[in-house]
């Protein structure tokens, strides 16, 4: 049945019966085709989707309007509902209008459209797309595609020096502001370069990793749609800058945007500065590559003092230290990552006594990333109160980590079946392991308490000294 699809499309088939089977559904409906679609092809969505709609938009929408069943096992051949078999019916018959042999994402995105009074096609309708409108844009592109088309050979001369920003796992508090005027910065026609000018700690990286996922998800104007942020290490002396150069300016003509770390390096340090000069100058001041950067005060204002090519081409925003009140509302936010990951409990009064120890004894980071780090040394050190775990359970996790990494290689390389026989390993393991902590009493193991006091030997430790509670109370 799905010989003529190309390798996305079937992953869409294959991750909307993933999406039928977690609502409990007994077929894959439309939905579930749109949530295959958005997860496997955001190039495509990110396209054709209004800038201001995000995916978990329409996932929040679909989970609203589903009434959920007890999920149902991955190993299960869950079939088409009929509004999903008249939209795999259409996608073919607009692979055949556009005279493609294949059929791909695209031709399913026309096919819920096409199914107009689908739930899917409803939401797509509700964001303002038109079936005629869509059309035209993916035959417009596709006219475009073979200009802009790169070899991956050459794109792939970048891969040692590249590495993705999106893995932003804290959420952004009270740098919304600084966000908001990088996005208009990078929107102008001119191409401008931006660098974030604040001390460590500010949260500049934050506010990069925010906009990669934003962009991600399509949550940005149109004009950033078809971008991406890559984080870009400044390469050794060794390397042959003329081939690098090209495959930075053939990357950024596909829509990449590279963040540099410290930016004020390529000025200042003498191993660096000569070779980034070479191999970048030209491009950025020829307006050829996009760059994102991050300083420090006193290191951009060298480069400006100086007269430096650096603050000629990038256009600074300050990120200033947060407030006490601010940090500890950026701390509850973003609490819940590391009690998980810890395993532990925060009190309100640990959260605010981390960001008044971290105001008065850490002096190498600001606000709120200094206060951030006791946290996480607190939640550190809690851990070695909890008791060790039986190996039972240890044995079982480590199954399940395999036969997830599995699974996941299977999708990536598109062994399907070996996926759904991974998937339905991972139910067993994880029944395993539910009942060894029902066995253990683990399961009902509460999280330890992060207290006043377990702050104080955390920063102490951190500070160098041995006298805690004293030297971090005063």
């Amino acid at each position: 049945m799905f010989e003529r699809y190309t390798e996305k499309a079937r992953r869409v088939i294959f991750f909307a019966r993933y999406e039928a089977s977690q609502f409990g559904s007994p077929y894959i409906e439309t939905e579930h085709l749109l949530l295959g679609v958005l997860r496997e092809d955001k190039a495509l969505t990110n396209r054709l989707l209004p800038s201001h709609t995000s995916i978990d938009s329409i996932r929040s929408q679909i989970e609203a309007s589903t009434t959920f069943r007890d999920k149902v096992s991955t190993s299960v051949d869950l079939p088409l509902s009929n509004e999903g078999k008249r939209v795999l019916a259409y996608a073919a018959e607009e692979a055949e209008r556009l005279a493609h042999k294949h059929i791909g994402t695209e031709h399913l995105f026309l096919g819920l459209l096409r199914e107009d009074k689908c739930f899917a096609a409803q939401i797509l309708m509700e964001r303002g797309l038109r079936l005629g409108e869509v059309r035209e844009e993916i035959a417009r592109k596709e006219l475009e595609g073979t200009k802009v088309e790169r070899p991956p050979a050459v794109l792939d001369e970048l891969q040692p020096y590249i590495s993705d920003v999106e893995k932003q796992t804290q959420p952004l508090v009270g740098r919304e502001n600084e966000l908001d005027r990088l996005i208009e910065l990078l929107c102008v026609f001119a191409r401008k370069n931006v660098v974030l000018v604040g001390e460590p700690g500010v949260g500049k990286r934050t506010i990069v990793g925010t906009l990669a996922r934003r962009i991600a998800d399509g949550n940005v104007p149109l004009s950033l749609r078809d971008k991406a942020v890559l984080a870009l290490d400044v390469p050794s002396p060794r390397v042959q800058y003329e081939r690098l150069e090209r495959a930075l300016v053939a990357a950024a003509e596909d829509g990449k945007i590279f963040f540099v770390n410290r930016v004020h390096d390529w000025g200042i340090s003498a191993v660096t500065s000569v070779h980034v000069t070479d191999l970048l100058q030209r491009s950025i001041m020829a307006g050829k590559i996009q760059c994102i950067g991050t300083s420090t005060p006193a290191s951009f204002a060298k480069l400006k003092a100086d007269g430096h090519w650096l603050a000629e081409c990038f256009e600074p925003i300050e990120v200033a230290p947060a407030k006490e009140e601010t940090a500890i509302d950026v701390l509850q936010k973003i609490k819940g990552v590391y009690e998980t990951f810890h395993h532990v409990s925060y009190t309100d009064d640990a959260i605010a006594h981390a960001v008044l120890c971290a105001t008065k004894h850490i002096r190498n980071k600001c606000l709120p990333g200094s206060a951030v780090d006791v946290i996480d040394m607190a939640g550190a050190a809690a851990q070695l109160q909890q008791a060790s775990t039986p190996e039972e359970v240890v044995e079982v996790r480590k199954r399940i980590r395999f036969i997830v990494q599995r699974m996941e290689a299977s999708i990536a390389n598109h062994e399907f079946e070996k996926a759904r026989f991974f998937s339905n390993e991972e139910r067993k393991e994880r029944d395993t392991l539910k009942n060894l902590l029902e066995k253990y009493k683990l399961d009902k193991n509460p999280a330890l308490n992060v207290s006043r006091e377990d702050i104080e030997s955390a920063v102490s430790k951190m500070v160098g000294n041995t006298d805690n509670s004293d030297s971090a109370s005063n």
